[in-house]
């Protein structure tokens, strides 16, 4: 876990301990047969296809943090190791989009944020709209368009359940203000 705070594993320790009493044996083994990764392969042409892939923290491991700071070199080391033209990933929370040199080819790395419960201080919940242009081709550094978008919900009543739950009012707050 990615803890700043001593408070913030004190109340991940609240989270995943009423967690654990939530779930039980049966919806433990239903997540397990949930596939850790999705990848879409599109066939351009006759030379060319594209891999897309989608996972939740890192190809390499599901909770692993793939943040904005990380160098372009270890995203580049773990896209190519995972074959990977186009990495989303989430896990962070923080919505991001890095275009990474491969030699003559372009990659792109795109954090697609958070549903809900996002950490770039805008409350709102968001997901990304991917566009491969009809021309695309994996050289041409702007051949794909990466759309962050934001909706509204009701963050309060989200936030006045949580207080009114056995979580940390901290998970409040953090539905409100996005942090």
């Amino acid at each position: 876990m990615a803890y700043k705070t001593d408070e913030d594993k004190a109340n991940g320790a609240v989270y995943i301990k009423l967690t654990n009493s939530l779930i039980g044996d049966s919806e433990r083994n239903y997540l397990r047969t949930l596939p850790s990764h999705i990848n879409l392969k599109f066939k351009l042409n006759d030379e060319e296809s594209i891999n897309l892939l989608l996972v939740h923290g890192s190809p390499r491991k599901i909770n692993e943090y793939l943040f904005e700071e990380r160098s372009e070199t270890s995203l580049l080391r773990i896209m190519e190791e995972a074959n990977a033209n186009i990495l989303c990933f989430g896990h962070t929370h923080k919505p991001y989009h890095k275009i990474l040199s491969s030699g003559e080819n372009f990659k792109n790395a795109i954090n697609i944020g958070s549903v809900g419960k996002p950490k770039d201080g805008n409350p709102f919940g968001g997901y990304v709209i991917i566009t491969l242009y009809h021309n695309f081709s994996l050289k041409d550094k702007n051949a794909l368009k990466v759309e962050f978008i934001r909706f509204q919900y009701d963050i309060e009543k989200e936030a006045q359940a949580i207080e009114n739950s056995k979580l940390p009012n901290a998970y409040a707050a953090l539905l409100r203000y996005g942090k």
